[in-house]
């Protein structure tokens, strides 16, 4: 039987209950424990696929509004449980869900198009995320799923951690903390044959050299940062934290819908001139979102819940983000570079609208109408300007998989 679930993202239940019932048909091989609690204390779940030393970690669920990885983790063990050979001298090991508190907010199980998605979207401030408190938080303030996550690192040492990512729209493209090998050209075949673009430019890895068309290697700390303005560094992220251990860390993103306009590697003809254009028109979007939320914020009587706190934290990037855009922009600057910021640019400002939207509706605020219609247009202009396309769950899925597994043996052939 599939684990597979058909035109819908999974629930954390529903992962946890999927897990029981392979380590109850497979006792001798998998096991699932709890590895620590969420600030709300709910339980974080491994499962655990074989016995050998030398392990593999895979995380699902590190951002609430990604919810593509469950499905591919759940493929994974059926697949890991099916095929004895990737099994044969290595442990796997899966984290159902980083972080459990978010995906009960984010509730869009089945959207059927980017107004549906951001109807129900959550992600959470930079501080309450678990991979990237440790870039914004000292040591003795990290929330419980960052050292759960760092704890279950600490004791399996895996040669490969992989995290399982996704963007709302756009390419498939993955981040390396150290480069692997053999991993770029089946990557690019595969997206190829599920007609997944591949993101060639994602403003996410801006300046950081490719070791082929969307596999990203992360700079050493003697490097600056893209966007100085950004409070998160990835090289203060648990991704490093498997280096203390001679491991590595690739972070596998699919979309959910494509776009060909992020795969574009020609060069722009006037990147100035397009970013500058793109930090004005963030400015103004924001500037539409705080005036709803300078009206509404009298009548929410302090309200400081995590859709608020978010959506406020999102729109106090923005400034500094704009004016980074405004700045030289990288060398060799692609046609599909100011694609990704392009989405990333109307992503922005859309998401903290959309939160503070389902704040204002749960009150009934009478500025949730303006601002319904406001989430609205800014969906349908998402949409058009990027010709976007739904991948099926099921090419997600298969292209995260294939990912997973080329880069779990490439990793290992290039350590031996």
């Amino acid at each position: 039987m599939s684990l597979l679930p058909r035109l819908r993202y999974p629930t954390v239940p529903e992962l946890v209950d999927s897990a029981r019932a392979l380590t109850a048909q497979e006792p001798g091989l998998c096991a699932l424990r709890p590895v620590g609690s969420s600030r709300a204390g709910r339980p974080l779940h491994l499962l655990s696929v074989g016995h050998a030393r030398r392990a593999v970690l895979v995380v699902a669920g590190a951002h609430a509004n990604e919810p593509t990885g469950g499905c591919t983790l759940r493929v994974l063990a059926e697949r890991v449980l099916a095929e004895r050979e990737l099994r044969a001298d290595t442990s796997w090991h899966f984290l159902l869900c980083a972080d459990p508190d978010g995906a009960s907010l984010h509730v869009t199980p089945a959207p059927r198009s980017l107004l549906d998605y951001h109807l129900g979207f959550y992600r959470p401030t930079g501080s309450e995320q678990p991979e990237w408190s440790p870039s914004v938080l000292p040591p003795d303030r990290l929330p419980p799923e960052t050292r759960a996550l760092t704890g279950v690192i600490d004791e399996l040492r895996p040669y490969l951690q992989v995290t399982l990512h996704g963007t709302d729209l756009g390419g498939s493209w993955v981040q390396l903390t150290r480069d692997v090998p053999g991993l770029a050209e089946p990557f690019a075949k595969s997206a190829a044959q599920l007609h997944i673009p591949v993101e060639t430019g994602a403003s996410d890895a801006a300046g950081w050299p490719a070791s082929g068309p969307g596999v990203h290697v992360m700079p050493g700390p003697e490097t600056g940062v893209p966007y100085p303005s950004m409070p998160d560094d990835a090289r203060h992220s648990t991704w490093y934290h498997a280096h203390r251990y001679g491991g590595l860390t690739a972070v596998v993103e699919v979309p959910m819908w494509a776009s060909d306009l992020v795969d574009d590697p020609a060069p722009h003809p006037a990147p100035e001139a397009a970013m500058r254009r793109l930090a004005r028109r963030l400015l103004r979007d924001s500037l539409e979102v705080e005036a709803v939320l300078a009206e509404a914020l009298p009548r929410l009587d302090g309200a400081d819940g995590p859709l608020l706190r978010a959506s406020r934290w999102a729109l106090e990037l923005i400034p500094g983000l704009a004016e980074d855009w405004s700045g030289r922009p990288p060398a060799g600057t692609t046609m599909a570079y100011v694609g990704s910021v392009d989405a990333f640019g109307r992503r922005l400002p859309l998401r903290a609208a959309a939160m503070l939207l389902r704040v204002l509706r749960e009150v009934d605020d009478r500025a949730a109408p303006r601002l319904e219609r406001l989430v609205a247009t800014w969906c349908e202009a998402y949409a058009e300007r990027f010709r976007a396309r739904w991948v099926p769950l099921a090419h997600q899925v298969e292209h995260q998989s294939r990912t997973v597994l080329v880069a779990a043996q490439a990793a290992r052939d290039h350590a031996a």
